[in-house]
């Protein structure tokens, strides 16, 4: 396995694409799946186009008004925005799997790998694990 760690600014998407290939470069392994998995309960790992930036303002903002910070959580560990952090990521997930074939990475042509943030600015880590031959 792999890690790598961010500094997100802030609340939002942020591309870890490149981070992911380079985590994998270092793995002898070149056919096979690559998990990428976030060990925090307020962030998530999503694949999303990066063609059109408003695209993922787009998708950010969507989530947020799915579940809103608000104070009527039955937890609030720290602030309506961390309880609001904990569905966000339970719903969308803290890890993705993607086919490595010649070890790269089979994403589509308009497919970025994201960390997303829901609880920030707040210094992460990123899991790169890859299972295969």
């Amino acid at each position: 396995m792999q890690s790598f760690g961010l500094a997100t600014p802030g609340n939002g998407l942020h591309d870890v694409t490149e981070q992911v290939a380079e985590a994998i470069a270092k793995i002898v392994v070149k056919e096979g799946i690559v998990i990428v998995s976030v060990p925090h309960s307020t962030a998530a790992v999503t694949l999303v186009s990066p063609w059109d930036t408003l695209g993922l303002e787009d998708v950010h903002d969507e989530i947020c008004r799915l579940v809103p910070a608000r104070i009527d959580f039955k937890h609030q560990h720290d602030t309506p925005q961390d309880a609001a952090g904990h569905v966000k990521a339970a719903i969308v997930g803290h890890s993705r799997s993607i086919i490595l074939a010649e070890g790269k990475l089979m994403l589509g042509h308009s497919q970025r790998i994201y960390f997303w943030e829901f609880d920030g600015p707040r210094r992460r880590t990123v899991q790169v694990q890859v299972v295969g031959t």
